[in-house]
């Protein structure tokens, strides 16, 4: 590969100088650890691969270079000499990890810096006392469960096919370095009230004020200093909305002593009204605003987990928009900040699902209970695979991280906290959880099924693909907002595009692109668009892309081929957008 692979600012929320990518070709060896069965029980090591390897892309991706799925039983070293020139270094100097999975031991210099245990949340060293001008070796050692323990993993699967993927492991998010001053900005927190019509910012630093400038396109409108609780409070005049019709953005400008950090803002309200017929609704900038996306698991070909470049994450965002969505499903995964950023900037809704962990998928569980209608109370931890205390603890621990790195995510509206089954527990007690930490979003407790009986999620949540969609009566729903959370999944095979010409997994499969067009157009028209009256107030189509030998898609695992009409997709759409925006009906607070 030529060049550095992903090379832009990694975290645009927070951007500053002295930055140096650490993205490129490092070495890396992988071994097998066994016990030989000699008289003195001495472990040995297996080498199974060594060469070099492209980071950010896991093992297990071509782009790589390396193309090995790394089992339980292995681990991968990764090793890189860098060069820090005269005068770049500060007075602190920090490696970013923005994700590595699983487990990892991170060594500069030959100095053991930190073991970092998750696969999908950044971690950060400061090197500040081992780093030095010249030639620096940085040496990463990392193993990796996948689906034999029961951390956080996603789709994550050793045997892969149908609904499960390739896994990944080790380093597969960007690798960087920053030099800042003492008394740095650690992090910022941006609120917005446009009801007050203000932003507050909050910021983490040593020193005791900071410096804030608001800035409207090239303009400086506002500035300040923090309060004693290392805050400040802007009014603003004349506020523009950020909406994915007009996704207006404002920057921020952060000077703590002779640190100065860049980010921005949008002015936003995400909440829950009542129509005249008792239908609750989501509202976005206190309007009536249907929610109308696409599932998206963040798979890409011969990359996997990780985008090959910055304007993959850009195509597929602009493509949703093009078809004339308003909406992303991040489905049980987390991107790297940019493609949040990309979705801020560029005007799309994103609801956001919690990494699922626990045991094996128990289909009895997760599947075939809910058909018949058995919800089963998720306390009872051996049914939902979740008796390991260890691994409920670190879900739990890492959600405070998710609802702190991703907070300023101007598009972020939604948390999803289960789906479908996977890994749940404790689901009312955690939906408290997780509102005490973001009291600015919506919350779905159980997406598709075992909802709980005194549930405090704000979603009637469903998932429906093999029957007429159908929803109770407004009655029946009490305060909760009618969502169809997972729908369609129609499928189509299309030769030389296809992960698998032998294997094709789909919820209903299609010969050829006219029937699949006219069946899509036809579920829209007699069943999705009729409820949008009768309560309906989100719909996620499945899927964005073809996933391995998923082929529902909207367009094929390689992005070469849109399966439908891209018109008469956006026509269907813009038929909900118009009942959205201009026939919506009357409601109150």
């Amino acid at each position: 590969m030529d060049g550095i692979p992903l090379n832009d600012y990694p975290r645009p929320q927070m951007v500053r100088n002295g930055y140096l990518s650490l993205n490129g070709t490092w070495k890396c060896c992988i071994t097998k650890h066994s016990l030989k069965a000699d008289s003195k029980r001495n472990i040995t090591v297996d080498t199974v691969y060594e060469g070099d390897i492209v980071v950010p892309f896991s093992p297990e991706a071509k782009y790589s270079g390396v193309n090995h799925i790394l089992m339980p039983d292995e681990a991968i070293t990764y090793n890189l000499s860098f060069d820090i020139q005269e005068g770049f270094l500060n007075e602190i100097t920090l490696i970013h990890f923005d994700a590595v999975d699983y487990i990892c031991e991170v060594y500069l210099n030959g100095n053991l810096l930190t073991r970092n245990e998750g696969g999908y949340l950044p971690f950060e060293v400061d090197v500040s006392s081992i780093i030095k001008e010249g030639t620096n070796r940085l040496d990463v050692i990392v193993t990796d469960p996948t689906d034999t323990l029961s951390q956080p993993r996603g789709k994550q699967k050793l045997k892969n096919g149908g609904i499960f993927y390739t896994p990944i492991s080790g380093i597969w998010q960007s690798v960087w370095l920053e030099t800042v001053p003492r008394g740095y900005v650690k992090s910022i927190k941006i609120d917005t009230d446009i009801d007050e019509k203000t932003v507050t910012v909050h910021a983490d630093t040593e020193l005791d004020e900071f410096f804030v400038s608001v800035i409207d396109k090239q303009d400086v409108v506002y500035q300040g200093l923090c309060d004693k609780d290392k805050k400040i409070i802007f009014k603003m005049d004349n506020i523009r909305m950020w909406s994915p019709e007009d996704p207006y953005l404002y920057n921020l400008e952060i000077t703590a002593g002779t640190d100065v950090v860049k980010s921005y803002f949008g002015m936003r309200k995400f909440s829950i009204v009542k129509d005249e017929f008792g239908y609750s609704r989501l509202a976005l900038n206190n309007d009536v605003y249907f929610h109308n996306g696409v599932l998206d698991q963040g798979y890409y070909p011969d990359s996997i987990y990780t985008p090959k470049t910055d304007e993959d994450m850009v195509k597929d965002i602009k493509l949703v928009k093009k078809l004339g969505f308003n909406m992303i499903r991040k489905h049980i995964k987390i991107e790297p900040l940019r493609w949040y950023y990309h979705c801020d900037r560029l005007g799309i809704l994103v609801w956001q699902d919690i990494v699922n962990g626990g045991s094996q998928y128990k289909f009895s569980t997760v599947a075939a209970l809910p058909f018949v209608g058995i919800n089963l109370d998720d306390t009872n931890y051996k049914a939902f695979g979740r008796e390991d205390a260890y691994y409920r603890q670190r879900f739990e621990d890492d959600l405070s991280k998710y609802v702190r790195h991703l907070y300023n995510c101007v598009s972020l509206c939604q948390w999803t906290l289960f789906n479908e089954g996977w890994g749940q527990f404790d689901s009312v007690r955690l939906t408290d959880v997780l509102r005490n930490l973001d009291k600015t979003r919506y919350i779905d407790s159980t997406s598709g099924w075992h909802e709980q009986e005194d549930s405090h999620s704000d979603f009637y949540s469903r998932h429906i693909y093999f029957t007429k969609i159908a929803f109770p009566k407004a009655k029946k729903l009490s305060n909760k907002v009618m969502a169809l959370t997972e729908f369609g999944g129609y499928a189509m095979k299309t030769p030389s595009h296809m992960y698998s010409p032998e294997k094709a997994f789909g919820y209903k499969l299609y010969k050829d692109r006219e029937t699949l067009q006219k069946a899509y157009e036809k579920l829209f028209k007699k069943q999705v668009i009729p409820y949008i009256k009768k309560g309906l107030s989100a719909c996620v189509y499945t899927q964005l892309s073809d996933v391995e030998e998923e082929v529902n898609g909207l367009v094929t695992y390689d992005r070469q081929i849109l399966k439908f009409d891209s018109q008469r997709v956006k026509a269907v759409n813009n038929i909900v957008n118009k009942m959205n925006m201009d026939e919506r009906v009357k409601w109150k607070e």
